[in-house]
């Protein structure tokens, strides 16, 4: 900010850049949420969008009876093998009745018993019929629930391989998808950043310079910060590709305007001093005499020092004597420090 504003125009200043700000903070608040929907003109890929369904669908559909077969196997054979045991129980319980009883026939040596050994023998041959169907049952179920397991098995294997698939292409989809996305928000953005750089070269300096920079932030920070985290990157090559890009223009610019600086000020310091002077506004020159630096070359100089009235580098008058009193004072103000009068006009 100036020292030669007056104080309410530096405050007035000052708020209108608050405005510029506040201005910039909207504009950034609404890009903002515009760059962060524009994923949702896109479909969400998922991999259902890449598998192929008919196989997929076959394959689940396996996956799901071999499961409800599974557990109806499951359920049949610990019911085959409470079955099992109890029979194998009822064998054992029978034979070792049998054999108590066919001991002490043996030593009785009663031949009435006979009948009653023929009953016993059929009864247990009976029992041993009943484990060995019970076992078969067993190992029927054993067989259906291992059918079933590797049925499942071949199910799951195949929709893996199904998934696999279906991963690379979902992959390449998905950057492709970035990659639009992308360009959505550099479409927006990059005209903005033209834009921006149009106002900043011509209407920065006009009545409604707040609404200008705000919109000049806004732009920059649209392209710099919303832009750069959504920036694919294969491999890092796009990311720093676009960061030397980005340098080259930006540097070969600053050394383009560094040269016509130069130049201009190489031809400004070859003009007669009173010419050099009317191209210096008040304000600047006010500025620049603040920072202890000459207004016409921008070099430092000891304005200190009461010997001193001409730059040394460029030769343009800093100090003169005013025309009234005759007091020292700088060559750039409009009047005396110490009488007021006006300065003279330069012939």
């Amino acid at each position: 900010m100036s020292k030669a504003l007056r104080l309410s125009e530096k405050w007035f200043r000052f708020g209108l850049w608050i405005v510029a700000f506040v201005f910039a903070s909207f504009l950034i608040g609404l890009g903002g949420t515009i760059v962060e929907n524009l994923p949702k003109v896109e479909h969400h890929y998922t991999l259902e969008d890449f598998i192929d369904q008919p196989q997929a669908e076959q394959a689940r559909g396996a996956i799901k009876q071999t499961q409800k077969t599974r557990q109806e196997a499951q359920d049949k054979l610990d019911q085959a093998r409470l079955g099992h045991n109890t029979a194998r129980a009822n064998s054992a319980s029978a034979r070792d009745t049998f054999n108590n009883w066919l001991a002490t026939r043996h030593v009785t040596q009663r031949a009435e018993q006979d009948p009653e050994l023929i009953a016993r023998t059929q009864e247990l041959d009976t029992l041993k019929a009943a484990e060995r169907k019970a076992l078969s049952e067993v190992e029927a179920q054993q067989q259906i629930l291992l059918d079933a397991q590797q049925a499942e098995a071949r199910a799951q294997r195949q929709l893996r391989e199904l998934e696999q698939a279906a991963a690379g292409q979902l992959e390449t989809g998905q950057r492709s998808q970035e990659l639009r996305v992308f360009l959505y928000r550099l479409t927006l953005t990059v005209p903005l950043l033209g834009i921006a750089g149009w106002l900043f070269a011509k209407k920065r300096k006009s009545t409604y310079w707040p609404f200008v920079w705000g919109f000049i932030y806004f732009a920059l920070f649209a392209f710099f910060v919303e832009l750069v985290p959504y920036l694919p990157s294969y491999g890092g090559y796009v990311r720093y590709v676009v960061g030397i890009v980005i340098t080259v223009l930006v540097g070969r610019q600053a050394i383009v305007s560094l040269n016509r600086y130069l130049e201009r000020q190489k031809q400004a310091e070859s003009l007669p001093d009173v010419e050099r002077r009317k191209e210096l506004s008040y304000d600047t020159a006010l500025a620049r005499l603040a920072k202890k630096v000459c207004p016409g070359c921008e070099r430092p100089v000891d304005l200190a020092n009461t010997a001193i009235d001409y730059c040394p580098h460029c030769g343009i008058c800093l100090f003169d004597h005013c025309g009234q009193c005759n007091e020292r004072k700088s060559a750039f103000a409009r009047f005396c420090h110490a009488c007021g009068a006006a300065a003279r006009a330069s012939s």
